[in-house]
Formats: structure tokens, C-alpha cells, sequence
């Protein structure tokens, strides 16, 4: 019964780290002033017949704090990653130099700040909601297996215990990365 429970200990740890995942990925798309790749990740550019990620379609470097350029490998793409940019809904106004697209970030106004603030509660609220409802299958899975005598009532209230120590851990790293964020966006 033991590999059992180290088999559903993983099944809901690699789900939880995926929760987590999905945060630091949507954090990474809040603009705090300082300039990011990650910022340009949700950019989709209309390329070829389809929408691609901006990375498929050329390089995006940080060469200085407050600028992100992207070296644009197809000339004729270059007008439609400019667009991409500024139509992606991050405050952005990119500008073409031949294949080099710059995207100066501009400073955050105060308004902005409480803005991205209260974005970044709503991400790790829904992180914390995906955590508890792996916690909630895992439950249910203990429940079902002790229904059907497969484990005792003991370990049954030890693997909760267990699944309930990985839920908290997973949910106070949702804390800390949300008051990291917090201060970064408090701070540039």
C-alpha cells in the first residue's frame, strides 16, 4: 500500500507544482517597470498563415533596464511583430529600426502599480484554488480507496494528513511568490 500512496503523493505534487508553474509564468507577464523577455512571452504574432509565439520569429534580448528589443529574422514579419506587441494589451508601444523592433518600457504610474498589485492577487488566488482542488481529488481518491477496504482507517487519516502538509506548502509558496511580485512591483 505504501507505493500506492508515494504514487499519489507524486500524481498531486507534480499537479501542485503545476499551479505554481502557471503562476510564475502569468507574474512573469505582469509589467513592473523593469524591462523582461518573459514580458513578451504571451505575444502571438500572426506569421506564415498562423499565430506563432514572438520567439518563433525572431530573438528577444534585454540590452538595457527600461528596453526590450526583438531582431526580427524574416524582414517582411516585422510590421505584424510590431502590431502583435502593441495589440497584446501590455501597455506597450513598440517601434521598427529595420529588422530591430524596440520596446521602450515606460515607468509605472502609481494608478498602474495598484493595478498590477491587484492582478497579481487575483493570479495567486487562482493558484491557490488549483492547489485545493488537487488537494480535494487526492481527498477523494483516500476516501474511495478506504471505502472499498483497500487501506485502513488509519492510514487513510495518515495519507490526509500527508496530502494536507503538501497543500500547505504549496499555498505558502504561493504567499511568498506573491509578496516577491508585490515588491517588485512596489519598488522600480
Amino acid at each position: 500500500m505504501v507505493a500506492d500512496f508515494n504514487k499519489l503523493k507524486q500524481d498531486l505534487t507534480h499537479r501542485m507544482d503545476g499551479a505554481l508553474e502557471t503562476l510564475r509564468r502569468e507574474f512573469a507577464g505582469l509589467r513592473t517597470g523593469r524591462a523582461s523577455a518573459a514580458l513578451l512571452e504571451p505575444v502571438r504574432v500572426h506569421a506564415y498563415g498562423t499565430e506563432m509565439p514572438l520567439s518563433q520569429v525572431g530573438t528577444v534580448n534585454v540590452p538595457e533596464p527600461r528596453m526590450i528589443t526583438v531582431q526580427v529574422w524574416d524582414r517582411a514579419l516585422v510590421g505584424a511583430v510590431e502590431k502583435a506587441i502593441r495589440d497584446a494589451g501590455l501597455g506597450l508601444n513598440p517601434s521598427a529600426d529595420g529588422q530591430l523592433v524596440r520596446v521602450p518600457i515606460p515607468q509605472l504610474t502609481e494608478e498602474r502599480r495598484i493595478e498590477l498589485a491587484k492582478a497579481a492577487g487575483r493570479y495567486a488566488e487562482g493558484a491557490r484554488v488549483a492547489v485545493r482542488a488537487v488537494r480535494r481529488d487526492g481527498m477523494e481518491q483516500i476516501k474511495a480507496l478506504e471505502k472499498k477496504h483497500e487501506i485502513s482507517e488509519d492510514n487513510a487519516k495518515h495519507w490526509a494528513e500527508e496530502i494536507q502538509k503538501l497543500t500547505d506548502q504549496h499555498i505558502k509558496r504561493i504567499d511568498e511568490m506573491l509578496a516577491e511580485k508585490e515588491r517588485d512591483i512596489r519598488h522600480v
